[in-house]
């Protein structure tokens, strides 16, 4: 036994020789560099602040932030789509949560006489596109907005893909391309068109119509979306990572490996209003399907001379919807600037856009679709009644899919198999699971939309209208939205 206490007694003085060494090297280390003033002036214990500043967003996310208070999304809200996604109940007890105090909230108004139960309706299916060769009749006002194969992974795809098939929307490819993924799932699709053109461009970057004919001969690809700007970053291309560049992402792309995948920031052929919609009409032509943009207000001037153009030339030759993203920021990494401080939000934009298409008599040509940060059914249900024809996410099928908000899709290391390209990290998401809660958290929206519907006094939630919304005020008062924004 004391032979045994005495080695126990050297491994202890060993353990504690080397951590001294250690903590001296160390010293020595932070005494001497000159990058950094904390660990220079405070060798060792420096180290700490950037430990603790690295693990605060973790600490606060689970222990210290109250269920309404984390940006950009609150606890309540991703709670709310994991119920909805695991088919549960969202009933919840003893009172809101929220504080409707807060400016610019939303309160439906009750009617005191409200539809009775055989009195509903289900949103019938709505045409897109009646002067493409091939319209679209969309059967769901809720759908999956854009996110490319690349910057999420091959199982993510597959599931959103699967899932859209069930609830009856459609997927928005993201500007990434046509991966064999997004046509696993055999659901309606809404090709993205991005300013580098992946899987319709030459060697130059420029459109191929050759390949843009290609892509449309998929009967499942229904539409054509060309985007001018996204929420995350207004006036600034996509970038995708080399990390996250495979061969097979490289193909379908149209991109050399071992670089970055950098889109311009404004396509080369639109540098005017004119030339916007000669590119829109040489699309649709060239496919025969339904083609719009996708864009973010800034001054709304540049939407009047948009539809003064349009009524000058002619109703046919219009964008056959327009996405709005809201400058809230989006999925996409971007500079904080721009997600901060670029781009009016969509509870702005989305009011005015709708009612300057009303005013140039393009209601029924032009659909629009709202996006930004549209995650739970208040923020679907606001959006139909502003004027939106259709709204989609992609942040909300990203918490459908079991995104965590662990702020890592930039670096391939995303936790939950989501926007990774580590086969390590993918196999958490099971596509066979993941593909059930995507469809279950859309048919989760379209119920409780139609809940709100009901409650205000519609039988299905297209016909809600700004009547039916207040917007809380700065002096804590609610005024009705088509005060404030008269149709």
């Amino acid at each position: 036994m004391a032979w045994y206490l005495e080695a126990l007694a050297l491994a202890f003085w060993l353990v504690i020789g080397f951590a001294a060494l250690l903590a001296v090297i160390v010293f020595l280390i932070d005494r001497m560099q000159t990058g950094d003033a904390i660990r220079r002036n405070y060798p060792v214990i420096g180290r700490f602040r950037g430990l603790f500043t690295t693990l605060g967003e973790f600490f606060r996310q689970y222990f210290f932030a109250m269920d309404r208070e984390e940006l950009p999304f609150n606890r309540a809200q991703r709670d709310w789509v994991a119920h909805a996604g695991a088919g549960g109940s969202n009933t919840r007890p003893f009172g809101s949560t929220r504080n409707i105090e807060v400016v610019g909230t939303p309160l439906f108004t009750p009617d005191p006489f409200p539809p009775l139960d055989d009195q509903f309706a289900s949103s019938e299916p709505m045409q897109i596109g009646p002067h493409a060769t091939i319209p679209y009749e969309a059967k769901s006002f809720f759908n999956i907005s854009g996110m490319s194969y690349g910057a999420i992974s091959a199982p993510a795809v597959r599931a959103l893909s699967r899932g859209a098939r069930t609830a009856g929307m459609w997927m928005n490819t993201g500007e990434g391309g046509l991966s064999p993924y997004h046509l696993e799932g055999e659901a309606d699709l809404v090709y993205q068109i991005g300013t580098a053109k992946y899987g319709v461009r030459d060697a130059e970057g420029n459109l191929d119509d050759a390949k843009l004919r290609a892509i449309a001969e998929h009967t499942q690809v229904k539409m054509f979306e060309l985007k001018l700007a996204q929420g995350a970053k207004p006036g600034k291309g996509g970038i995708l990572p080399a990390a996250k560049i495979t061969d097979e992402i490289a193909e379908i792309r149209g991109l050399p490996k071992g670089q970055d995948g950098i889109s311009p920031n404004r396509h080369r052929e639109a540098g005017n209003i004119g030339e916007l919609l000669d590119l829109i009409g040489h699309i649709r032509d060239v496919t025969g399907k339904p083609t719009g943009i996708k864009t973010v207000m800034g001054d709304p001037e540049d939407f009047r001379l948009l539809f003064d153009e349009i009524t000058r030339r002619g109703a046919e030759c219009a964008p056959d919807f327009i996405t709005l993203d809201g400058g809230e920021g989006g999925t996409g990494a971007a500079p904080m600037p721009l997600m901060d401080l670029v781009g009016l939000s969509i509870r702005e934009a989305l009011p005015r856009l709708t009612d300057m298409r009303n005013r140039a008599g393009l209601r029924d040509r032009i659909r629009l679709i709202a996006s930004g940060k549209l995650v739970n059914p208040g923020d679907v249900a606001w959006a139909l009644a502003a004027g939106a024809d259709f709204v989609v996410s992609a942040r909300g099928f990203m918490f459908a899919l079991g995104c965590i908000q662990a702020l890592k899709c930039h670096k391939n290391t995303c936790p939950t198999g989501i926007t990774t390209h580590e086969e390590r990290l993918q196999a958490g998401l099971v596509v066979r699971q993941k593909d059930k809660r995507v469809a279950n958290y859309a048919k989760g929206i379209v119920k409780e939309v139609e809940v709100i519907a009901h409650s205000v006094g519609v039988s299905e939630p297209r016909k809600l209208r700004r009547r039916h919304v207040r917007l809380v005020q700065p002096n804590g008062s609610s005024m009705p939205m088509d005060q404030l924004y008269p149709a």
